[in-house]
């Protein structure tokens, strides 16, 4: 039989928990609004009590998580989350509470490390070495998978924080994101486009000429990650990509700012449709990953 895992997709906004096998064998799963540290942490631990009363033991917990985090085993703050702007969370030790909880393996990740190893596996990206998951709602972020495994360099990438060229003329809005002002979360991200438009994303209209500035930006940004990490395949997951016509626009950027540079097929006409894609796991990449992480956690 199976090993049961636990998983947790961590966000800023919600926590989702989940007890299963495989994503489609999910026993148990919750959405806990993300409050204090305590409270959440407490509903969490809650519900996996619960749920190994009901369905078995777990053998491992995986967890996304948002960050910034530490993934340095060696480190002594290894499993917190760090310097995230997200009151009230810098410097909590997600892991050692799970580990002092039910003293179970605890795979570790960013979410959108997570959701990257969860369409690897069972996604978009199955059959392929290397993709790349960015993820555009409420920050932007970024996660690789480079011969088979989570990219990790001396911390774990931040897509979202990346310079992004911005024309003041074009675009007077001068970004959101408290660190950096204008980078590609301060430019494009869910909020960056209320603040920039008021209303929000989910409410602009399909012709509204928020889209294509935010193409703009994001096949900007598209294209400087094909030139460093020469993914196979590119998929864009978060609510502000659930605007499908938003698709289009960015492949037709991506394209633009390559200028035909590098010669290959799925670069070019038809193949763009393939090579810059939504998730195959929909909104479960990231819970999947999870599971994927748990896993690891006992391999």
């Amino acid at each position: 039989m199976s090993p049961l895992f636990g998983a947790i997709e961590a966000g800023g906004t919600k926590f989702v928990c989940a007890v299963g096998t495989h994503p489609d064998d999910i026993r148990a799963q919750v959405r806990i609004d993300t409050d204090t540290p305590e409270v959440t942490l407490s509903e969490v631990c809650s519900f996996f009590e619960d749920a190994a009363t009901e369905h078995g033991a777990l053998a491992a917990i995986g967890v996304g998580c948002f960050g910034p985090v530490d993934l340095e085993q060696t480190s002594p703050t290894y499993g917190y989350i760090t310097s995230t702007p997200k009151p009230g969370w810098a410097n909590i030790d997600i892991v050692g509470h799970l580990i002092e909880a039910f003293g179970l393996p605890v795979g570790f990740d960013t979410d959108v490390n997570a959701a990257a190893l969860g369409e690897a596996r069972w996604g978009a990206g199955v059959g392929l070495h290397s993709l790349l998951y960015l993820t555009v709602g409420t920050g932007i972020g970024g996660g690789a998978i480079a011969d088979g495994r989570i990219l990790h360099g001396r911390m774990h990438p931040e897509m979202g924080h990346i310079p992004i060229p911005h024309d003041r003329d074009q675009d007077p809005y001068e970004g959101c994101c408290p660190y950096h002002g204008d980078c590609l979360e301060g430019l494009a991200s869910g909020p960056a486009l209320r603040h920039r438009w008021g209303i929000a994303a989910n409410q602009l209209p399909p012709e509204h000429d928020a889209w294509a500035l935010e193409a703009m930006y994001l096949g900007t940004a598209l294209a400087t990650f094909i030139l460093t990490l020469s993914p196979q395949r590119i998929i864009l997951g978060g609510g502000v990509m659930e605007q499908r016509q938003l698709f289009a626009r960015v492949r037709h950027e991506t394209a633009r700012a390559l200028e035909g540079y590098l010669r290959l097929p799925e670069l070019h006409d038809e193949g763009l449709d393939a090579y810059i894609t939504a998730p195959g796991l929909g909104q479960n990449a990231g819970i999947s990953g999870a599971l994927a992480l748990a896993e690891s956690a006992v391999a």
